[in-house]
């Protein structure tokens, strides 16, 4: 897949300094609150994320060296504003584990999905218990656990399947008042069936579209959305910086 206006895609032979980039927390966090809320300032972003604006400041310079954010259109002339450059940024998987340094790129990336997976259900349950969510939500939300054998080609076509769709929905709803952001994280992790790591052959998958299963999905307004590591994808996010990535200074260092 090529990068368009909306999508970059990283290349770990040709990009690896801009991958590292992204493997500190703060700068994804910051990159995903511009992707989900706009343009802000570091003032702005440091209001949101508890850190100091001369850390916010340091890690947006970051990430605007790589081009992942830019210069956006100032209210006025007192402080520099941001914008993110792109709505995904993502990485083929197979050129990721293709070297040592890409594959724990990869991993650190798929740990803070989950994470953000676990914030996002906390966040939408709060949302419930506040009647922030409408009752037409209760049925249309949920998660699914499955486990259906397929090939490579079919598990591929799938994931096409939903990208494609999901593109067509959200054009659908884009003027609509009545549409919120969701957090939609899909997972196709093929097993080999055997060893330890290999699930309970006799343990029922969870679904909350099966009988007697609860549901519980999505959305937390400070974390990054599932597009800030899209589904198609898995680019570098992560617990914090790998060697050779840009590190704040003493005085402004994220914590």
């Amino acid at each position: 897949m090529d990068s368009d206006a909306t999508h970059r895609v990283l290349d770990p032979e040709r990009d690896p300094a801009a991958l590292k980039a992204l493997t500190h927390p703060l700068r994804l966090r910051l990159l995903g609150l511009l992707r989900l809320h706009g343009p802000a300032t570091a003032s702005e972003l440091a209001a949101r994320t508890g850190e100091s604006s001369a850390s916010t400041s340091y890690h947006l310079r970051v990430l605007a060296k790589y081009a992942f954010v830019a210069e956006a259109e100032h209210r006025d002339g007192r402080e520099r504003r941001w914008k993110a450059v792109h709505a995904v940024t993502s990485a083929s998987n197979a050129a990721m584990l293709a070297t040592p340094a890409g594959r724990a790129m990869l991993v650190l990336g798929r740990r803070r999905q989950v994470e953000h997976l676990q914030q996002s259900m906390e966040q939408h349950e709060a949302d419930i218990d506040a009647g922030r969510l409408g009752e037409e939500w209760h049925d249309a939300s949920g998660i699914d656990d499955l486990m259906p054998r397929l090939t490579p080609e079919s598990l591929r076509e799938l994931r096409d399947a939903i990208t494609a769709k999901l593109g067509e929905l959200t054009a659908r709803d884009a003027a609509d008042p009545r549409a919120r952001q969701v957090v939609l994280l899909t997972a196709g992790l093929p097993l080999a069936g055997e060893g330890p790591a290999a699930p309970d052959a006799d343990a029922a998958p969870l679904s909350d579209a099966a009988p007697l299963s609860d549901g519980a999905p999505a959305p937390d307004p400070d974390v990054a959305p599932a597009a800030d590591v899209p589904p198609a994808v898995e680019a570098a996010p992560a617990a914090g910086a790998a060697p050779g990535a840009d590190a704040a200074p003493d005085a402004g260092r994220a914590r």
